[in-house]
Formats: structure tokens, C-alpha cells, sequence
């Protein structure tokens, strides 16, 4: 977390809360992102990430405010997607739940090495998976719970469209998202670990 960091998360943040498409929405979309924020900062000497985590967690963080700022099922770009493939729905939650296991499967990385939960390379990519998996499902359990709690963000917050297997399609989404992180970024994930234990040490 440096100055651009920081520069972009709030210029993000500022942009994603002025004129969104519904307010309640907006709250609840961007509240990961601002939960997540208080968590860096607070823990920022104590247990300082890799530049990897916390780049992926800006990534995320963005996503969820442009995804706040339209509603998941308005997005512009997606609508364009859309309607230039013939597409059946605006598809950018599920670019949502896709980082969702993604990002997620670094952050629980880096937290299981550190902490020396397990020493099996095989038993570390089946707990991450396992936790990405979980965050997946805790949060269709909050996608539920804020439909029956409030009918009026309902929709915008869910962002089904129709699709009566939105909910499963959205886990898979996410459990790609770990897979392919596990496959493509644990070795340089393993380097910026390497040099930053060192620098703690």
C-alpha cells in the first residue's frame, strides 16, 4: 500500500459514490472493498503483505465499485459485450465471483505460509480452495439474506437476471478463480514472499 495505491483505491471510491445507479446498492457492493481497507491499514505493520496481495486486492477492490457504481447486471462495457455476441446477460458478475476466488486464493496464501499452518504444497492448495469456496458460499448466503431483508435491492444486488443457476454458477466462477491463481502466480508469489520475509527478518 503506497501513495498510488491509495490514490487509486479513493479515486475509485469517490467516482463509484457520486450519482450510482441505487445507494443501497452502492453500500452494499463497496462495503468488501471499505471493510477490506480498515483491515490493510490496521494490519499494515503488523502482518504487511506481499505487493502481489495487495495489488490483487486494488484489482478486486475496483471491481466491486464499478460494479456498486452501475449495479453488476448494467454495466456498460458488458452490456456492449452483450449485445455485440448475442449474448443471453450482462456477464460482469461473474467476473465479480471469478475474482472472488482469485484474489481470495493469494491473500489465503500468503496467510497459511506464513503462519506454517500446513507444510504439504498438496494440503495448502486444497484448504485454499476450500476457504474460497467458503467465502463463495458465505456471500450467496448475504445475497439471500439481503433479498428477503430488503426487496428493493433485491434485484440490483443479486444480480440474477433470470438465471435460475446463478447462484451455482457463480461458486464455479470462483473456484476457477483459485484454481487458476494456484496455477499461475504461486511461483511468483513464492519470490515476493521469499524477499519479504527476508526484509522482516
Amino acid at each position: 500500500m503506497n501513495k498510488t495505491w491509495l490514490g487509486i483505491f479513493f479515486s475509485a471510491l469517490l467516482w463509484s459514490g457520486i450519482y450510482p445507479k441505487d445507494y443501497l446498492t452502492w453500500v452494499l457492493e463497496t462495503a468488501p472493498a471499505m471493510i477490506a481497507f480498515v483491515v490493510l491499514v490496521t494490519t499494515r505493520r503488523t502482518f504487511r503483505l506481499t505487493d502481489l496481495a495487495y495489488s490483487l486486492i486494488l484489482v478486486h477492490s475496483l471491481i466491486l465499485m464499478v460494479g456498486g457504481h452501475y449495479t453488476y447486471a448494467e454495466v456498460p462495457l458488458f452490456d456492449w459485450l452483450k449485445d455485440s455476441f448475442n449474448l443471453d446477460r450482462n456477464n460482469y458478475d461473474k467476473l465479480g465471483h471469478f475474482a472472488q476466488g482469485f484474489i481470495p486464493a493469494i491473500i489465503a496464501r500468503e496467510i497459511i505460509i506464513r503462519n506454517h499452518v500446513v507444510d504439504s504444497i498438496k494440503w495448502l492448495n486444497f484448504f485454499i480452495i476450500c476457504i474460497c469456496l467458503a467465502i463463495s458460499a458465505f456471500y450467496e448466503l448475504i445475497e439471500w439474506w439481503v433479498a428477503i431483508l430488503s426487496k428493493e435491492a433485491a434485484d440490483a444486488f443479486l444480480g440474477t437476471q433470470g438465471y435460475i443457476w446463478d447462484t451455482q454458477s457463480d461458486m464455479a466462477y470462483a473456484l476457477l478463480g483459485a484454481i487458476l491463481a494456484l496455477a499461475l502466480l504461486s511461483r511468483i508469489h513464492d519470490r515476493q514472499l521469499g524477499r519479504l520475509v527476508a526484509g522482516l527478518s
